[in-house]
């Protein structure tokens, strides 16, 4: 295993990490808990999970399986999340939380799922950081931490502020043009970067033949050319990848025994391979994010990215609904002024695609060929 600083908190953790949202069968305790054992054998010391995962049930499967890395004698790190703001609410939560985790700190705690400056702005005006840092100055936490949304320079400017220690974002192969940014925070702050969605959602795994341009050898499977290609990302401290089973763990653990790290000629080679790969796929440079009528085109076009790749329309409704807390409607109010397509550097028909996930008349059958 190899570890990383997690920026300047002296914390070094596992390049790998275990996300807890993705259990085979959350009613299997046993099963569960096996699986993150199997992963700490294997050297992964970071587990990141939170409380509406499986309900809380994520939590509490945590809460037996940390506890039994304690009986042996393993050490590890523990992450989770509040999507609370109000200093009494973030509060009850926490309480909440260490008794199902069965702990008396946690590592790294965030706040959860910003998804616009204008909603960060807010939790702040509630109070969220100002009970942050109570509760890391009772020892109830230990590392203030952000998970964003975010893309472009507005994950940058969150960033910026100074108030975190780390951050999780989603960043992988097929979009790490919408949150490339980030590393320029990252840097100057001395943040710690964790990844999570690796794998694009499963969109990498269920897609091979379009991500086979990240792979180095026949016999290397398109999950461990993925992994690799974010580890060959210095920035990045951990890769959160949302275990179902003890199977998925053991094939991540061997793409990291069979990792070489890639040169810096090879390195801009894939990532220029990637580019070339999605035509038609938004990369979330956020060019168009200036819409006079206020829709946020990029996370529009993120979901759209999902149909097009799974290749079912509801794909819409579902990433827009459950990752950027939005609906289709909102993008009922374009006006189809052609502006956001006059700064899409790929040239995508972005008014038409608003307009059918506004007026989903008819199911979409459309191919990767997109761009006009």
């Amino acid at each position: 295993m190899i570890y990383r600083k997690y920026g300047n908190t002296g914390k070094h953790v596992s390049l790998l990490g275990f996300g807890g949202m993705r259990f085979a069968e959350i009613e299997d305790r046993e099963a569960c808990v096996r699986t993150m054992l199997t992963a700490a054998e294997g050297g992964v010391n970071y587990f990141d999970t939170a409380p509406a995962y499986f309900g809380t049930k994520s939590e509490e499967t945590f809460g037996e399986g940390l506890a039994e890395l304690r009986r042996r004698g393993v050490p590890y790190y523990l992450s989770t999340k509040t999507f609370k703001s109000r200093p009494a609410d973030v509060r009850r939560e926490i309480e909440a939380q260490l008794k199902r985790l069965k702990v008396d700190s946690i590592d790294f705690y965030h706040v959860w799922c910003v998804t616009s400056l204008d909603q960060w702005l807010g939790r702040k005006e509630d109070g969220v950081l100002q009970e942050f840092l109570k509760l890391k100055e009772e020892g109830l936490i230990r590392h203030i931490c952000v998970s964003s949304h975010l893309i472009g320079d507005q994950i940058k400017e969150l960033l910026m502020e100074g108030v975190f220690e780390g951050v999780l974002f989603g960043y992988s192969a097929y979009n790490f043009k919408a949150r490339e940014k980030a590393f320029d925070a990252v840097r100057a702050k001395g943040l710690g970067a964790v990844i999570m969605n690796p794998l694009g959602g499963g969109i990498i795994p269920q897609h091979p033949e379009l991500f086979s341009f990240l792979k180095r050898a026949d016999d290397e499977t398109v999950v461990q050319a993925a992994l690799r290609f974010l580890w060959d990302h210095e920035d990045i401290t951990t890769t959160l990848v949302g275990f179902s089973n003890e199977k998925e763990v053991k094939e991540a653990l061997l793409a990291m025994e069979g990792w070489k790290k890639r040169t810096a000629d090879e390195f801009a080679a894939v990532k220029a391979g990637a580019s070339a790969s999605f035509e038609g796929l938004c990369t979330g440079c956020g060019y168009c994010d200036d819409c006079p009528q206020g829709i946020p085109i990029p996370k529009y076009m993120d979901a759209w990215n999902q149909m097009l790749l799974g290749g079912k329309p509801e794909a819409i409704g579902d990433r827009l609904k459950w990752h950027w807390n939005l609906n289709p409607e909102g993008a009922s109010p374009c006006v189809e002024c052609g502006q956001c397509e006059q700064a899409c550097t790929q040239h995508l028909d972005i008014v038409r695609r608003l307009r059918e996930i506004a007026n989903p008349v008819v199911p979409v059958s459309e191919g990767m060929g997109t761009a006009k």
